[in-house]
Formats: C-alpha cells, structure tokens, sequence
C-alpha cells in the first residue's frame, strides 16, 4: 500500500506547508485488548493557508476526525494509512479518534504475555516511522514537535513515557475482559505525562504492564539531578537484580565521559532504561526512555563478548541522546550521523571508561568484520546512502551505516586530531541543539575546528561506495634492513575511488625470551593515492613481522608482505596485543573469503589462535568463521572429514580450556553445531551432558546450555517433538518456548522441516522472536536431500512473504529461510532466474535476495579454488 511508504519528495512538500509550534496531545486506553486499543490524538499546528496535506495513521479504523471544528468522514478522509486535511488555515486543530492494533512482531505498541505467570508488557517501537501504528502523526524527522501523554492502564501497572509522570488519577472504571489474560478484571488508573521537549515522532515513546523497578539519581554536570530507573519482567527480577548497580554504574561513567568529551551536559530530565521481550532490534534511544531487548537480562552463563557487548548497547543509546535525539539528521538519507557516531563513540567510552579496555579490538572483530562483508556485497551503497522513501530507509540499518560509519568516523578523528574532532562535535550539538541538521552542517563545524578541507574528504568516504585495498611491497638490503616499504593503494573496479588514509604501520618482533611477538616499533602516515613510499623505513632492521593498519586507524582490506604473511600465518598466536591479532586475522580471513588463502590453512591457522585467544569477541567471530569455512568453502570432497578434524579439536580444546572459563564455555557451545546424523561419539557426549553421567569440569548445565544440548540432539534425530515438549513443560517460559521452536525446527527430517517452513511462514501467532528460532532452526543443519526442495520452494515464497508480511518480518522470513547449504550452483541459478524477473520488484526486497546470492556465488568460488588446490 502506497501510503505506507512515504517517499522524501512527500516529506520535503509536506514540511513545507506544516509549520511549528506543532503540538500533540495523545490519549491512549490501554485496559482495551487484547487485539485492539483506542487512540485519541489532538495535534495543533500552523501550516500555509489553504494548502492540503495529511497525516500518517496505521488504524484498524477511524471513527472520528475533526478538523477546526468540523468533522470530516472517516470513509471519505481515511484511506491507504493517510488522513487527508484539506483546504487548512494559518493555525489548525485536528482531533482523530482510532482503533490502533497491538503488535506481536516488535512494531508500533508490541504487546507480549509472559507464560511464567500471565502477566502482559506494552512497549512501542517507532524507528523508521511506526508512531503512526499507535496515533496520528506527521510522522517525519524534521517536524519536531512537542507531546503531551495520557495513558489509561490497569491500576497494578507500571507505565512510562519519555517524561515524569505529572499526576495520576484512580478510576471505578474495570479492565475489559481478556486484557490480563489469566488475571481477573481489576480498576484501572490514568497516568499523565510532563509536556515533552521539542523532539521527532519516532523517538516518543510508551511503555506499560507490572515491570520489576529499580531507580537511583545521577549529579547532572549542570547542577540538575537527573533521575534513573531500570525495568523488567517480573519473572527476570532476580537475575536482572544482580546486575542493576553495575548498570547503572556503566550508565553513569557514559553520562560523565560524554558530557566531559563532548562539552555538553545530559540534556532531558529523566534517563529510564527498560528491558522488553521479543525485541526486533537490540535497543532504542527514545528520548529519556531507552528499551533494549531483555536477552540481555543474563539468568544463564553469557561469553564475555555478550556481557561486553550489552555494555557497548548501553553507552550506544546514551550517546544518541545528544546524537540523533537533542540534534536529529533532517531525513533519512543522514541515518548514519546517528548511527555511525553511536556505534563510535560507544566503543570510544567502553574502551577509556569502564573495564573493557580491549574494546577496539572488539569492534575489529565484531562490527568491522560485519562491515567489510556487507560493502563487498553488490548492494553496497554509501555511507550517506540515497534514501528516496521509507522502504529505502529499512535497509539501511546494516553493516555500512553502522559499523563502515563508525570505523570511518575513527579515521576521520585520527585524520583531523581528536581534539579538533570533539571541539567540532561540540559546537555542532550548541548549534542545532532540539532541531534537524544535516551532513553539511556537522562538516562546517569540523571545519572550522580543524582547519581541515573536509569537503574531499567526504566525497571519499561518505559519499563513494566500495573499499580499497593497501598491500605491502618489502625490498631488502644485503644486510638485512629495508630498501624500500612501499604501500599500493586499489579499488574493485566497479567502486574506483582511491582514498587518503591516515594509517600506521608496525614493526612486530618475535621475543625469543618470552617467545611473544611484540611491536618494536611505529610509523604513522598519510597514504594518499596508487602508491605511498614509507620513507621512515628505510635502512631499518627489516621485522619479523608489518602490519598495515597498525591500530586499525583506517577502514581498508589489508594485504601483507609474502614474508610477513608466512609468518603471521605460523605465530599469530603469539602476538601479545588483542587488536593486532584481530587485525591480522580479519586479514586472513578476508583473503580467505577472496580465495587467496587456502581455507583448510586457515582452519588449522584459527584452531592454534583458539588455543591461547582471550579476547572474546575475536574468539567468539573467530568461531562463527571456522564454522562457515567448514561447510561452505572447504572443497566438497574434504568437508565432511574436515567437519570431522574440527570437531574433535573444539572437543579436545574445550577439555583443557581453562575451568569455568569463557573460551570453555565458547568452545563447548561451538562444538554443539557440528553434529551430523549417525555421528554416535557426538551423541553420546552430547547426552552424557544433558544427563550429568559426563562431567566437563566447570561447565555449568544451566538452563540456556540445556536447551542449546536439547537442540544439538534434536539436530542429530536424538530427540524428537514429544521430548522437546515434556522439556519446555518442566519450565515454560517466554525463551524457552523460542528455545523449543528453534529445536523442533532443527529435527533432520522431511516432517520437522516442511512445519518448520510453514509454521514460520504463515503461523500468525508467533512473535517475531518464535519466529525466528523456528526459521533459524530450519535452515541450520538443511543439507543435502533435505535441501533440495527448497530452492525452488523458497523463489516460489519470496513474493508472498513480501506482500503478506511487516517489512521486519519478511526480512527475517527471507534472509533466515534461505537453505545456505544447499547446492550453490543451484541456488546462484535459481536466484539469478528470479532477479532476472523481477527487475521492478521493491528495492529492498531485491537487496535480500541480491545478498543471499551473492553470498552462495562466493561460496561456489571459494570451494571450487580450494578443489583446485588438491
């Protein structure tokens, strides 16, 4: 439906007639359910007389819509998710009256029931533009706009917004029938909120239902205390109790550390943070209110890269309270002076202000890597990509915007000098402080902060797709030192931009005492176009080792000297920096993608790293890569002995891990996904797990390890659907229902598979989250026979899914049903058959599909080069 999109063109023409103060005053009834809810909403705006224009509304009716005192016809007014507002004079009054419906998929006002005890939690979730699903609204970034809330609930909620409660009011009235679920009728309550500051639809927020509450104040750096709570289910109470002060804690050190860097204090009155179930995202900054997915309420052992990577989530929504919410991009086009600078200055603030000091080398492994995956894929687009409407928008929270944004903006720092960076930054947030500001506006203030044209320097990096790649070229001298290190710049041809970079090189020696290699020494440079001459190297003592991109100062693929590369391949294990092993293996593992590097090499390579790693993300990725290398890029005919090989050594590895240790823990969960069929050694070490007669020292079965053997087993035809359903009844609860849909969805057989497909598909009941453990269960051990139908059923399902599914759902849906580990050949085909058809079909859909094949294009590549190797 056409009105469900909004292109920039309808934005630009609608701001232009719609004109500030705009004001809302938003009545909401939650007693109502459990389907459907009233919204009230009464906006006040100036707009250019006599023009027409309208508003976005998402409603399963309309019963009402009054306009300057007049009514207008629902039937007439409402239609394609749009009221129309004809003929409106200088100042303007719109009323309109809806049923909006709860969501079960993570959009608009989500609406879950906790089966541990029937209780029901509200959260909303308005990015890209879902404030409409809940009120009427010009729901667009640049009409800022001031909110007042009204919120009628059941009397024994809890229910927040994005300001203070400024009164309550008790009321006879009763919750209508089925609104608790298993709890009977109670009185209901009115909550009215503070008038919020000037601020975009999108970041409003509405959360409501019995949450667990914990709060605390923080001495703003301005003199004002601002104060603190965090919620949850009540049945995650006692864990998430364990962890509170510490949170609290990181969240204070974020407010210090930004408002010490930035020059700028918090700037709202309040700072909540909510942890919600079935999240289709990981968190979301609403002004004053940031909910995050309760996943991340730990009540079962986590890797360290988990516990870590919450911390980044955390100081991630902080900082967007200045960045994106005090001062919010003017349309979507500039999603990543959000998104990039968060994804940054997150990182920035873990690594100098809390205990996570190896936190760059985190995000080489963990974002960078995402990165560089996503900007090799054909569907690459710049950082300030083009976004013509919403649909355009949807496909852009990924690997460019967040993780390339942030990984350039740490080039942009190391190229104008940190100093002048936040002294820019600052004056930038002063500037445009509660209004809209675009990418010309943040490079004016760097500007001028930095002396630094940085108009080049945009054009390169922000607004160019593509990644180069820096090699090394090493000639020696008789005795020994260097005659010339010269680094070659390229650009894939379908992407020639060359770029200036700011990089360092390292010199890396093996210690023969402690048999660590370190760095002995470091030569920062600007490396500008084809070639760049380090002159600093030359009559040095030529190192065991150089790394490019000493650091990881620059965003670029990395190519080291045949010398440095043999011995990189032989000690990286022995280099005693975190960041420098993550930059090296991401090197090898990109070549390894590039087939330049054979894969069973790397395998070995990664096993011996694994043996002494502990940084835990690089671990962690590390891992996920082993496992892709086994079954996509090895050649056919070793897979199934080398799947064989690496099992045994993450069995061997993880019993003489260190006990109770993260690298135990990792490596016994990674060992879980190598099953096969008949493999009784795997079985049967996997059931003496599950039953206790086998013991691995310091391991703890808790209730996420037994769920993750129970679907290890039904992966492998060891546990069937009935067993799976005696386990969820001994405790069920919101995870461990996605639990058991993901393991009865792995059950190797025609059956498992085929309701796996269709319940993901076209079971309307299940949340976003039960959905995806089904549709990941599905695909996850989908091999051989089991696999064949598939490609064809899945090109037969893509239209359907994207034209009877939410955008987020059908992305899902596409991107998780997708049999990875089928015939590439056959998919490539059957992908580039369907491509071919479909050269009008959405934008968006075709970048999911565009992806999927290439990724199976590459696939074929890289195991036919590794076939060729023999």
């Amino acid at each position: 439906m056409s009105g469900a999109n909004l292109t920039r063109v309808e934005a630009e023409d609608r701001k232009s007639i719609i004109a500030g103060p705009v004001s809302y005053h938003v009545d909401l009834d939650l007693t109502q359910g459990p389907k459907n809810f009233p919204s009230v909403c009464e906006i006040t705006f100036d707009a250019s007389v006599g023009a027409s224009s309208f508003v976005d509304l998402i409603a399963d009716e309309v019963s009402d819509i009054e306009l300057n005192g007049e009514k207008l016809d629902p039937a007439k007014y409402y239609a394609d998710n749009r009221v129309e507002l004809p003929v409106l004079k200088e100042r303007n009054t719109l009323r309109v009256v809806a049923s909006c419906q709860y969501s079960t998929t993570g959009e608009g006002l989500h609406r879950s029931v906790d089966p541990s005890d029937g209780n029901v939690y509200l959260y909303s979730q308005f990015e890209v533009p879902d404030a409409r699903r809940v009120y009427a609204v010009f729901d667009q970034p640049d009409i800022k706009a001031v909110f007042d809330f009204t919120v009628t609930a059941p009397k024994s909620w809890l229910v927040t917004s994005n300001m203070p409660v400024k009164s309550t009011e008790e009321l006879e009235t009763l919750t209508a029938e089925g609104t608790l679920e298993t709890h009977p009728a109670e009185s209901t309550k009115r909550w009215v909120f503070e008038t919020t500051p000037t601020m975009s639809s999108y970041l409003t927020a509405i959360c409501a239902g019995p949450y667990a509450e914990w709060h605390t104040e923080y001495a703003n750096e301005d003199g004002r205390t601002v104060t603190m709570a965090q919620y949850c289910r009540q049945s995650l109470k006692d864990d998430f109790a364990k962890d509170v002060d510490y949170l609290f804690d990181i969240t204070k050190k974020g407010f210090a550390f930004y408002a010490k860097t930035w020059g700028v204090p918090y700037p709202y009155v309040k700072y909540d943070q909510i942890y919600v179930p079935e999240y289709n995202a990981g968190a979301m900054e609403n002004i004053g209110m940031v909910t995050i997915r309760d996943s991340y309420v730990f009540g079962s052992k986590v890797t360290d890269a988990l516990a870590e990577r919450r911390v980044v989530t955390v100081l991630h929504e902080l900082a967007h309270m200045w960045f994106g919410d005090l001062v919010t991009m003017k349309w979507w086009n500039d999603l990543w002076l959000n998104e990039s600078f968060a994804e940054f200055m997150s990182t920035l603030a873990t690594a100098e202000a809390t205990e996570w000091k190896d936190s760059w080398a985190t995000f080489t492994s963990g974002e960078k890597s995402w990165a560089l995956n996503q900007d090799q894929l054909p569907t690459t687009h710049p950082i300030t990509a083009p976004i013509n409407d919403l649909h355009d928008t949807e496909v852009n929270f990924d690997g460019i915007t967040y993780a390339k944004g942030g990984s350039v903006l740490r080039q942009l720092v190391a190229y104008v000098g940190r100093d002048e960076f936040f002294k820019g930054i600052n004056a930038y947030l002063n500037k445009h402080k509660y209004d809209n500001a675009t990418l010309n506006d943040l490079l004016v203030e760097l500007e001028a902060a930095s002396g630094r044209d940085l108009k080049t320097w945009s054009k390169q990096w922000l607004e160019r797709s593509g990644i180069n790649t820096i090699s090394a070229g090493v000639e020696e001298n008789a005795d020994g030192t260097i005659k010339s290190l010269v680094l070659t710049q390229s650009a894939p041809a379908d992407h020639p931009v060359l770029r200036t970079h700011r990089m360092a090189v390292g010199f890396y020696n093996r210690d023969a005492a402690t048999g660590q290699v370190v760095r002995t020494d470091r030569i920062e440079l600007d490396v500008d176009g084809e070639t760049t001459m380090v002159s600093d190297a030359a009559g040095k003592k030529r190192p065991d080792f150089i790394l490019l991109n000493d650091d990881d100062l620059t965003y670029a693929k990395l190519r080291f000297d045949d010398k440095s590369l043999e011995f990189a391949a032989d000690h990286l294990f022995e280099f005693d920096d975190a960041l420098a092993r993550a930059v090296i293996w991401l090197a090898f593992w990109d070549m390894t993608r590039d087939a330049e590097f054979p894969a069973e090499r790397f395998i070995d390579l990664s096993l011996k790293m694994l043996s002494t790693e502990h940084e835990s993300t690089t671990f962690r990725y590390a891992l996920n890569c082993l496992k892709e290398t086994v079954t996509r890029y090895v050649a056919p005919v070793r897979r199934e002995s080398v799947d064989k090989h690496v099992a045994e050594e993450l069995w061997n590895l993880a019993n003489e891990a260190e006990v109770g240790s993260d690298e135990q823990f990792q490596l016994i969960t990674a060992y879980l996904g190598y099953g096969v069929e008949g493999d009784a050694p795997f079985a049967s070490n996997v059931r003496g797990l599950l039953s206790g007669l086998l013991k691995l020292k310091g391991l703890e079965i808790d209730n996420n390890m037994r769920w993750s053997l129970i679907k290890a087993l039904a992966g492998v035809a060891q546990m069937d659907d009935d067993a799976i359903e005696a386990e969820l009844k001994l405790r069920d609860t919101t995870e461990n229902r996605e639990f058991a849909y993901g393991a009865r969805a792995a059950v190797p057989t025609a059956e498992a598979k085929a309701w796996a497909w269709e319940a993901s598909i076209r079971d309307l009941a299940l949340t976003n989250s039960q959905l995806e453990a089904a549709a990941l269960g599905f695909s996850s051990n989908l091999t051989g026979k089991l696999a064949e139908p598939y490609i064809a059923k899945y090109y037969d399902t893509v239209d359907w899914i994207w034209e009877n599914r939410t955008f987020h759902m059908a992305e899902t849906l596409l991107e998780c049903l997708y049999p990875i580990y089928a015939d590439p050949a056959e998919l490539v085909s059957a992908g580039d058959e369907w491509l071919e058809s479909h050269k009008n079909a959405a934008r968006a859909l075709r970048n999911i599909v565009i992806g999927n094949v290439d990724s199976s294009r590459r696939a074929l590549k890289v195991s036919t080069y590794n076939a060729n190797l023999e």
